[in-house]
């Protein structure tokens, strides 16, 4: 089976999550269920059947984090070779020739991808035209709105 490839800092932010949803929300949602069931009739519950599909969201989350993080392959991009290409896992700041404005991306797996965090999905249309390019380097991007052009300004190999 093929790895996905996960961040250092994704896969920290996933295992805190699974703890979390294990060590805190799991019991929480678990005492709120014995709760309800006290008192009385479980089919006009509200209580009951709300902490019911609280349950059910926190274990298939948990299954989720779990199922991710076990074909994860993780990678550390300050460990890697600095050599101002872009790889997975590197911050890029781009420049559109077009207008001169700048956007700072970095490139991570899919599960973490993330724009409001400018956080792209290694498999995007951007993410894709940029890897393996290096400061320097003018790239055309085929979005959904047309094409851009960008030249590479920066390639950090920060976590």
């Amino acid at each position: 089976m093929k790895k996905t490839p996960l961040t250092l800092n994704g896969a920290e932010k996933m295992k805190e999550e699974l703890r979390r949803l294990k060590a805190e929300d799991r019991p929480k949602v678990v005492n709120a269920i014995a709760e309800a069931r006290e008192h009385g009739d479980l089919k006009e519950n509200a209580e009951y059947h709300a902490a019911r599909e609280q349950q059910s969201f926190i274990e298939g989350r948990i299954r989720e984090l779990e199922a991710t993080l076990s074909n994860a392959e993780i990678i550390d991009v300050t460990a890697l070779p600095q050599t101002g290409k872009v790889v997975f896992g590197t911050t890029v700041v781009l420049e559109a020739t077009e207008d001169g404005r700048e956007v700072t991306y970095k490139i991570v797996g899919d599960d973490e991808a993330d724009i409001k965090q400018n956080m792209i999905s290694v498999s995007s249309p951007i993410a894709r035209a940029l890897i393996g390019k290096e400061e320097g380097d003018i790239v055309t991007v085929q979005a959904p709105g047309g094409e851009t052009e960008y030249e590479i300004l920066e390639v950090r190999y920060v976590n």
